[in-house]
């Protein structure tokens, strides 16, 4: 799955004695005191009442709706934070939505334990994406889809991938941290760093997650 514990060229990780800010949304308010009880555990994460820049936001759904999707969005584009979804069931047409709002991590909620949450929570907090394998795969499938249907159709933009940033993309997809990464190709973390920063920026891309989706989604990988 995406999921890399390190620094990555959107996100910084917290350094020693740095505690992440995190707000919990949930609809009821069971849900939400347990997922509070859970995640002050662990002191590396600060929870807050409100979002903003620099805090990561964890939404807590049982299903998906367009009300659930206009949250995210408020959350990640009108706030600036970034999000963490803890959802019970999520469908096909609904994941690449969620992914394009801005979300990298996503938390199945009968696999929402503490320490799942703070992995997730600590991932989102570096721009990086975590999401369960199933989903991935679905990901993976639907986009192939989309590709599929735009085919040959003309007129159909294209990224304009550069031939190393669809290698580095591929081993995002893979599951490769930015050290595992640099190894295999040859590059320096830096170098790595660099071309996720150019081409998350130049395509106006939120994260890792998002930034392979629109590669798949274009038949680069």
């Amino acid at each position: 799955m995406l999921n890399s514990p390190r620094t990555t060229d959107t996100g910084r990780a917290a350094g020693p004695g740095r505690r992440t800010p995190v707000s919990v949304t949930a609809p009821d308010p069971i849900s939400r005191e347990g997922a509070i009880s859970q995640l002050r555990r662990h002191p590396e994460i600060e929870l807050r009442e409100a979002t903003g820049p620099g805090t990561v936001a964890l939404l807590i759904e049982d299903a998906l709706d367009e009300a659930g999707l206009t949250r995210l969005r408020r959350l990640v584009r009108s706030e600036g934070a970034r999000a963490v979804l803890v959802v019970g069931t999520i469908r096909e047409n609904e994941l690449l939505d969620v992914i394009e709002c801005g979300v990298g991590a996503i938390v199945w909620r009968r696999e929402a334990t503490d320490h799942r949450l703070v992995q997730a929570v600590l991932a989102a907090s570096r721009g990086d994406g975590d999401l369960p394998s199933d989903l991935l795969g679905r990901l993976i499938n639907q986009v192939g889809t989309l590709h599929r249907g735009a085919a040959g159709r003309p007129g159909s933009p294209s990224l304009g991938l550069a031939a190393r940033e669809v290698d580095v993309l591929r081993l995002v997809a893979e599951g490769l941290d930015t050290g595992e990464i640099a190894s295999k190709l040859s590059y320096s973390e830096r170098t790595v760093k660099n071309v996720m920063h150019g081409l998350t920026t130049r395509l106006h891309l939120r994260n890792r997650a998002h930034a392979v989706a629109y590669a798949l989604r274009e038949g680069y990988i």
